[in-house]
């Protein structure tokens, strides 16, 4: 069977979305959202597991096939292996993977298995327990890493780790984190900050360019054969049994291959995290659009994804925070 092809302006395939069941978090990551923030969704205002299965339905007949289930903290949304059982009985769907902060896994992370949530990657910016109280909010270094064992015991694999690299906060941990994946058995991501409201402009920058060299000559790493779902490029041991991410929407973008769009818990869809071009699905989805207009309307909307961010070029474009737009 053909799978369709869903594109944008540029010619670039979208065949994944990052799924926002919720805008709340148990976390106050520094970078992502302030720790006095109230301006949350009115859960009338989510879309219903109904709304997002048509949705995706509607997005995997025109040639979507991954999902990641994001946030806030997914979790925390109510019966959500329900949803990831909806999401992968969809034609066309092949991947269904799962971002959190893992302080939730313990109790979930068996049913997430079942449901067809195949990978997870999970938060975590430093291994010392002040710092992650200081980054998060909260002293959440237990069952952060209470949950990662949970996962690693359901059968998840890979599991990855993302790491915000953070000039002056956790930048002298990196190779603590390298070792500690590689002795778990976990994929390291190191990610760049990115100016994304004023928590992220007000997250030291660091450019991870000379960390990836560095890295490469002390852990002997080399370039990694195959290449992620997502914009990561990544290093690798010569046996292939640990690699690194390096996700460097600063000091080298990878606009010219990106893949995907983001959807929030109010059926907005974002079509790039460094622009405000943006679509409202939940008013056609709740004023009796039928499935021909549905795929007109996912359509219409890709024609508004622009080319690349501005991040360098426009720092302070974005106001929204990265918690609002969804992983």
């Amino acid at each position: 069977m053909t799978i369709p092809v869903l594109s944008d302006p540029f010619g670039r395939r979208i065949e994944y979305l990052r799924l926002s069941v919720t805008d709340r978090c148990d976390l106050r990551c520094s970078y992502c959202m302030p720790e006095d923030f109230k301006g949350f969704e009115e859960p009338a205002d989510w879309l219903t597991f109904d709304e997002v299965e048509r949705l995706l339905g509607a997005f995997a007949r025109l040639g979507l096939q991954r999902v990641r289930m994001t946030g806030g903290e997914p979790l925390l949304r109510r019966h959500l292996p329900e949803l990831a059982r909806r999401i992968t009985a969809l034609p066309n769907i092949n991947d269904l993977s799962l971002s959190t902060n893992a302080t939730q896994l313990d109790k979930h992370s068996v049913a997430l298995k079942a449901a067809g949530v195949s990978r997870i990657n999970v938060s975590l910016d430093s291994l010392k327990p002040e710092r992650i109280k200081a980054i998060t909010g909260r002293d959440a270094l237990p069952d952060i890493l209470n949950g990662l064992a949970h996962a690693n015991a359901a059968g998840f694999s890979p599991i990855k780790i993302n790491m915000v690299a953070m000039k002056g906060t956790n930048d002298d941990e990196i190779d603590d984190m390298v070792a500690y994946c590689i002795d778990q058995g976990f994929t390291l991501r190191l990610i760049e900050t990115m100016p994304i409201g004023d928590t992220g402009r007000n997250t030291a920058y660091l450019d991870l360019q000379p960390v990836k060299a560095r890295l490469a000559e002390k852990f002997d790493l080399i370039e990694a054969s195959f290449h992620g779902a997502g914009p990561a490029r990544y290093l690798a041991t010569p046996d292939g049994a640990f690699s690194v991410g390096f996700i460097t929407p600063i000091s080298q973008h990878f606009c010219e291959t990106c893949n995907r769009v983001r959807l929030s818990v109010d059926g907005t869809l974002y079509l790039c995290l460094g622009q405000d071009d943006k679509f409202e699905f939940r008013p056609l989805l709740r004023g009796g659009i039928t499935d021909s207009e549905l795929e007109d309307a996912i359509r219409l909307a890709l024609t508004h994804k622009p080319e690349r961010h501005e991040f360098r070029e426009q720092p302070h474009k974005i106001l929204r925070f990265m918690s609002m737009t969804g992983g």
